[in-house]
């Protein structure tokens, strides 16, 4: 099972290294990201197996988004099946 990361905001250091500690934390392995900065907004998709997560999704998706309230960030977390379902014509 995989997982696609969004986050949004305002630029600031470290934002990619605190998403990707959660990931480690919770053993979700990053098997892709791209990012960018314009001006001084971040924006940045991730995406992420959770096959061999310690935890259940939801306590992960939580953990994303307390970790987004904390730092001023808009952190979604969505499943493949459901991101791949809402992009089909």
């Amino acid at each position: 099972m995989r997982a696609v990361i969004t986050v949004i905001g305002k630029d600031t250091v470290g934002i990619l290294a605190k998403v990707s500690t959660i990931c480690s934390d919770y053993n979700a392995n990053i098997i892709d990201v791209t990012q960018t900065v314009m001006q001084d907004l971040f924006a940045m998709i991730m995406l992420v197996e959770t096959d061999r997560m310690n935890t259940d999704f939801t306590a992960f998706t939580q953990e994303m988004k307390e970790l987004g309230t904390s730092q001023c960030l808009s952190i979604h977390v969505m499943h493949e099946d459901i991101f791949n379902s809402m992009h089909k014509i």
